[in-house]
């Protein structure tokens, strides 16, 4: 556990301060065909300080955590900010009070031996390798990451906060009927050390046959008719969409940049049927994947609704962005390591579900294309949007048909969301990846299936 080296200089804080201890823990063991060809453990850790003073800041961190390093820390954090806004000018005021308090570490710290994981990992390559000898390759990755912080502020909630998170990452790849390869991935796991979320691989197994039985399927796939076509899209997909293709827009320091959402306050963007809120620790009664209780500037952290019923309604702030806008923070800053500003990042990103049933979506669709996997995406401040879409199935009378192979979608995500009119009544959550915004970032994202209008490659 983190030490506690900074509550003691609290009274020394001033301004808008925030002095923060963090160590960002790393652990990935990866085995290709049976070979151990990674192994990896990492340790990051130190301090760093921010000082806000009249419409800018000064930042400074050091890897060494001692006393006099975090003296000589927030001292540097204070003549830079003075620095700053004796060359700046723009005079702004402080920031509105978020409340006072302090929130205490909610899980244990832990860690297991690299033995654990190598072992884990040979046990379910073994499994594979047994079942499924005909596989063209195999990748196990085990991988397991935990964020913990100290923060102290001068005006806000003083915090201990822990985020670990755990996965195993199956690929699995083979021939197809042209000769060409295919490959499918699947992650399995979730918030929690390594321990808390496996215990025996011979867990996994049924997801790894299914992840086989989907390649084989994929194998045999056809390639899409390109055009404009009606969709469904899995909330796999519709995870990244909230995240990538709306939520981008909506940070408040890409809306000053000139994002879509810039001019759209008040409008509607999207179907009625569209509600996407970023959630802080809860969603509809129960844990989100990532929760964050208090942000990186001591705001408490509550849920941002960003759509409503269409419309959109909101942005995430910083303390900063929020006073420009003149709206509430509500615990949208974040920064990865030790050494980052914290900026404004999403949380645990979602379209909320709405009443209709899977099947019934497939079945309003004559001819178009179940989507149920990608493996990339992204899209610009305009909304415009591409992803990868690496399984799916063809849609003909209502039916699924066969399975396609590799293809991408592409469109205006505004746009697009016009076009939905159906929603299911489940919701899927996805946390297994990383929000590249300047610095890495674990998100969580998730939806129910869509029925759309969306534009889709071919061959």
């Amino acid at each position: 556990m983190l030490e506690d080296k900074i509550s003691k200089f609290k009274s020394l804080l001033h301004d808008h301060t925030e002095l923060r201890a963090q160590v960002n823990t790393r652990r990935r063991v990866t085995l290709l065909n049976g070979n151990l060809v990674g192994n990896i453990r990492s340790d990051e850790s130190g301090v760093s300080a921010r000082v806000y003073k009249g419409g800018v800041y000064g930042f400074a961190s050091s890897s060494e955590y001692t006393d006099e390093r975090v003296k000589a820390v927030l001292a540097a954090a204070e003549e830079n900010a003075k620095f700053m806004d004796m060359h700046v000018k723009k005079n702004k005021p402080g920031f509105p009070s978020v409340g006072t308090g302090k929130k205490e570490l909610l899980h244990a710290v832990r860690d297991v031996e690299q033995k654990v994981f190598i072992d884990f990992a040979k046990e379910i390559d073994a499994y594979i390798s047994k079942k499924y000898p005909a596989l063209a390759s195999r990748t196990i990755s085990v991988f397991t990451e935990s964020i913990e912080k100290l923060l102290v502020v001068s005006d806000g909630v003083d915090s201990h906060s822990l985020m670990p998170r755990s996965y195993i990452y199956i690929f699995l790849s083979t021939w197809a009927n042209d000769g060409t390869t295919v490959e499918l991935f699947k992650p399995l796991g979730g918030f929690g050390y390594f321990d808390e979320n496996f215990t025996n691989p011979a867990d996994l197994y049924e997801a790894i046959d299914n992840v086989y039985n989907e390649l084989m399927k994929k194998a045999e796939g056809v390639y899409c008719e390109a055009g404009y076509k009606d969709v469904v899209m899995h909330p796999n997909l519709a995870g990244i969409l909230a995240h990538e293709a709306v939520g981008h827009t909506v940070e408040a320091d890409l809306v000053l940049g000139g994002s879509v959402a810039a001019h759209n306050l008040g409008r509607q963007v999207a179907s009625e049927l569209i509600t996407m809120v970023d959630f802080a620790h809860t969603a509809l009664g129960k844990p989100v994947p990532l929760p964050v209780y208090v942000d990186d500037e001591g705001t408490p952290a509550e849920d941002a609704v960003l759509i409503k019923d269409g419309i959109l309604v909101g942005y995430m702030n910083s303390r900063e962005t929020a006073q420009h806008f003149g709206m509430k923070p509500q615990g949208n800053a974040r920064a990865f390591l030790f050494s980052d500003e914290p900026l404004i990042r999403m949380r645990n990103t979602a379209i909320l579900p709405g009443k209709d049933k899977l099947e019934d979506m497939i079945a309003a669709i004559d001819d178009g294309y179940y989507l149920t996997e990608t493996n990339n995406g992204q899209a610009d401040t305009t909304g415009e949007f591409m992803f990868g879409v690496c399984m799916g199935y063809e849609i003909k009378n209502g039916k699924l048909g066969r399975a396609i192979r590799d293809t991408t979608i592409s469109g205006v995500a505004f746009e697009m969301l016009k076009t939905v009119d159906m929603l299911s009544d489940d919701m899927v959550w996805l946390s297994s990846g990383y929000c590249g915004k300047k610095q890495p970032m674990p998100v969580g994202m998730g939806g129910p299936a869509i029925k759309c209008k969306v534009n889709i490659g071919g061959r």
